[in-house]
């Protein structure tokens, strides 16, 4: 029995994905509204960054992955105009569900796929930009999602990250305090659901640093990589190219 962690947790690995389904099932209903909060509306901000170093043109083919709530499948299809496709996807029905829902409120009709971003259902060299923004850290094997996401690119297409990642020193305390204390009674008063945000908690300082993450790109077979750290490190945007 192969075994991972499920926040500070040691479960099987069979296990987590039906865990992490359970997490997100959960919080799905008041995700942006909770997203606005836990982060005093800075997410925006991050997504914003994202969309600028992405540089996506009209006609560019763009995959999605964890779209969840469309915040970004929204702002590339934009971008791309009616002579490409942004695919929005995302591994948890519920949240690929009110992604749609949104999207279509905005006037936005988009390929809307339920996959696993461990086994991509689409062809060799089919995109130009790769983008996954906070969902990376969820994925049991992140070694075999990366492989996928650049089996997936164009050669010289591009892989975006935006995750949680390791907090400047200065700030750990606060920061501590703030996810362990504050996140799980924000989430039991909001959404009434306190483990699942003691769960992306504990999920955020699990996932690999700034150098790590770097590192395991590169061994996937991205060429070139570099991030953008923002807000002290809270977040960083990785970039990678497929060469």
């Amino acid at each position: 029995m192969s075994t991972t962690h499920f926040g500070f947790q040691t479960v099987d690995e069979r296990e987590k994905a039906q865990r992490v389904k359970h997490v997100f099932d959960s919080v799905a209903p008041r995700y942006d509204l909770m997203n606005d909060l836990m982060s005093a509306g800075l997410h925006r901000l991050w997504k914003a960054y994202t969309v600028t170093v992405a540089n996506v043109r009209e006609g560019d083919q763009v995959l999605d992955i964890a779209g969840g709530t469309g915040d970004l499948a929204l702002a590339f299809a934009r971008k791309v105009g009616a002579s490409g496709c942004v695919v929005h996807t995302d591994i948890n029905e519920a949240m690929l569900r009110t992604g749609r829902d949104r999207l279509l409120d905005a006037g936005v009709v988009l390929p809307t796929v339920v996959c696993d971003a461990e086994r991509l259902p689409f062809p060799d060299a089919r995109f130009d930009l790769v983008s996954v923004a906070f969902g990376l850290r969820n994925m049991t094997h992140k070694d075999l999602a990366l492989a996928e996401m650049n089996r997936v690119l164009k050669p010289g297409g591009k892989l975006l990250v935006l995750e949680f990642s390791k907090v400047a020193q200065p700030l750990e305390k606060a920061y501590d305090w703030y996810s362990f204390k504050v996140l799980p009674a924000l989430g039991r008063w909001v959404a009434g659901d306190d483990a699942s945000y003691r769960y992306l908690a504990e999920s955020i300082r699990m996932h690999p640093g700034q150098e790590a993450l770097k590192a395991l790109m590169k061994q996937t077979g991205f060429g070139h990589v570099d991030y953008h750290n923002m807000t002290g490190g809270i977040v960083a945007l990785h970039v990678g190219i497929k060469c």
